[in-house]
């Protein structure tokens, strides 16, 4: 049983989603219980793409006339092996394999993919009818978040594209974006997103720790700690709530328990901008900043961010690495391509 979620759900096409193989144009009609289980995972918030050994256009003609094209995002449809194809996916949504789960008809196909990526989840097109079931496949929370990542990604699609077509430095595309970032204590109206935040977040989790709603819910409101929830806009539309912070916060210091963001912003340095926000407030209230670091085979960008961001290694408690922020450096300066809404 795989103890992570699954984020990303790939399909075959060919006697999976449909009965019969398209090139021999015998497709005689859609599999109702995987139109069924695609309008679910969508729901849920589990994203969805394809890897089908197929003629692209005539595949999507056919997606488009069974109303289903919309559903799939990167979709890889050519006879490249399938493995690479999802390596392939796996980078454009940039998630861990150990979340991505594959469903296709042949054992073969399944066994290939295996050998190349043992950490992903096959299913035979026979269990369809278990998918929705699977606890792997069964959020916590169902967030405003959730019911719009699909369109949060298409909107990434959309970004990526002018952003590769973009002549200028990366600077000046960056200003182009209009992003609008609001850092604000969370509200118990937060905390199921919160959640899902600590759940779904691994490369850019400065410690890996998760917490529930119940545990996030005692932080709220008192003076002994500091949670904080980070959204963020651009022209293109949201990008949701992508950022937590959690703070314990004394009269002479306060430690930084967590900081996560989602990788959807990781070229755009929000993790940075919101460490920033978070030392500049530090600093005006007089105490010294401490954060911890616990190292996992997957978060080690965020202690690069940490030490660029001027914190220094104070020391150990057991896996947990203790940085403190240097007071002798200049504040950092605030970005001047992202309007600030900050209550912290």
């Amino acid at each position: 049983m795989k103890k992570q979620k699954i984020k990303l759900l790939i399909w075959d096409l060919d006697n999976t989603i449909w009965n019969g193989t398209l090139t021999e144009d015998n497709v005689t009609k859609l599999n109702k219980k995987v139109k069924d289980t695609i309008l679910e995972m969508d729901k849920r918030g589990i994203l969805m793409s394809i890897a089908s050994k197929n003629n692209f256009n005539q595949a999507w003609d056919k997606l488009e006339e069974f109303q289903l094209s919309e559903y799939f995002i990167y979709p890889a449809i050519n006879w490249n092996s399938k493995s690479g194809n999802i390596k392939d996916i796996i980078k454009s949504v940039n998630i861990g394999v150990d979340t991505v789960a594959f469903v296709d008809d042949q054992a073969f196909e399944r066994d290939e993919v295996k050998s190349e990526l043992p950490e992903i989840l096959c299913i035979d097109r026979k269990d369809i009818s278990s998918i929705v079931d699977m606890p792997e496949f069964m959020p916590n929370f169902i967030t405003d978040d959730s019911k719009l990542r699909r369109q949060m990604y298409q909107s990434d699609v959309k970004r990526n594209k002018d952003e590769d077509e973009s002549k200028g430095p990366k600077e000046e595309f960056l200003a182009s974006l209009n992003m609008e970032l609001t850092l604000k204590h969370a509200e118990v109206t937060d905390l199921q997103r919160a959640e899902e935040l600590t759940v779904r977040t691994h490369q850019l989790n400065s410690t890996g720790y998760t917490y529930n709603y119940d545990e996030l819910k005692n932080f709220v409101g008192t003076d002994s700690h500091k949670l904080l929830i980070g959204g963020l806009i651009d022209k293109y539309g949201t990008y949701g709530k992508i950022a937590l912070a959690l703070l314990t916060c004394t009269e002479e210091k306060w430690i930084l328990d967590l900081l996560l963001t989602s990788c959807r912003v990781m070229s755009r340095g929000i993790g940075t901008v919101i460490l920033n926000l978070i030392i500049e407030q530090a600093m005006k209230s007089g105490v010294d900043l401490f954060a911890e670091f616990v190292p996992t085979d997957k978060n080690r960008i965020m202690l690069v961010t940490y030490k660029l961001a001027g914190f220094i290694e104070a020391g150990k408690n057991g896996d947990v690495i203790i940085l403190q922020y240097d007071k002798n450096r200049q504040l950092p300066r605030r970005p001047d391509h992202i309007k600030l809404t900050i209550e912290i």
